[in-house]
């Protein structure tokens, strides 16, 4: 799908609960994509596995691979690192592959900053509304309540680095929130114009933040 010689860097942002994963996942399993698996120290969801969903590590190990430069990026998110491998990225971009990032805005402002040979496409998802991502923390996160009113507290902080972004979308309906996020690669990798309703995404992070 790619037209140009290397593949495309592709970041997924978004306040937890807003759906970006399981968009990461719908992605990757289109021609030419791949997800960068995130070396994290958190514990393993159920039904996640170690290599496919995360590389899942002890502390002392990430740590080591931090002094050591091996991360493109990595973030410290409700206590536990996540990092994105920088050489096995190199790799698949130079192969002509396009890298989806599922990572949050701390890590997308390093991989800005990082300054590499590859071009950029930077999304941020946000929830329907407040109400809607409630429900998807509380069924996800189950039974912790302290868990899901952490991740509540961090909506707002999340939601201000919003602007930082080259596109921002709406998960309201699943298969919709994919087309569109799939329309916008498509037109990046081609080089053409592409239509983005700013107003409307203003408009109704307003409505998130009352």
């Amino acid at each position: 799908m790619s037209s140009t010689k290397f593949g495309l860097m592709i970041v997924l942002s978004s306040p937890s609960g807003a759906g970006k994963t399981t968009l990461v996942k719908l992605l990757s399993k289109k021609d030419n994509f791949s997800v960068s698996v995130s070396h994290t120290t958190r514990k393993p969801r159920e039904q996640e596995k170690n290599g496919k969903d995360y590389f899942f590590v002890e502390k002392n190990d990430f740590e080591k691979s931090i002094k050591n430069n091996e991360f493109l990026e990595y973030a410290k998110v409700f206590n536990n690192y996540y990092g994105s491998p920088k050489l096995a990225v190199i790799e698949k971009l130079k192969a002509g592959t396009n890298v989806i990032f599922d990572i949050d805005w701390q890590g997308t402002q390093q991989i800005k900053k990082s300054k590499m040979d590859f071009e950029l496409l930077t999304i941020f998802v946000l929830p329907p509304s407040k109400k809607e991502l409630l429900d998807r923390l509380s069924n996800r996160d189950m039974k912790d309540k302290l868990i899901v009113s952490q991740r509540m507290k961090e909506f707002e902080k999340d939601l201000i680095h919003w602007s930082e972004y080259d596109f921002v979308v709406i998960n309201d309906n699943l298969n919709n929130c994919f087309n569109e996020i799939f329309e916008i690669i498509k037109m990046k990798i081609n080089n053409k114009p592409i239509d983005y309703q700013k107003n409307k995404i203003e408009q109704h992070i307003k409505k998130l933040l009352n």
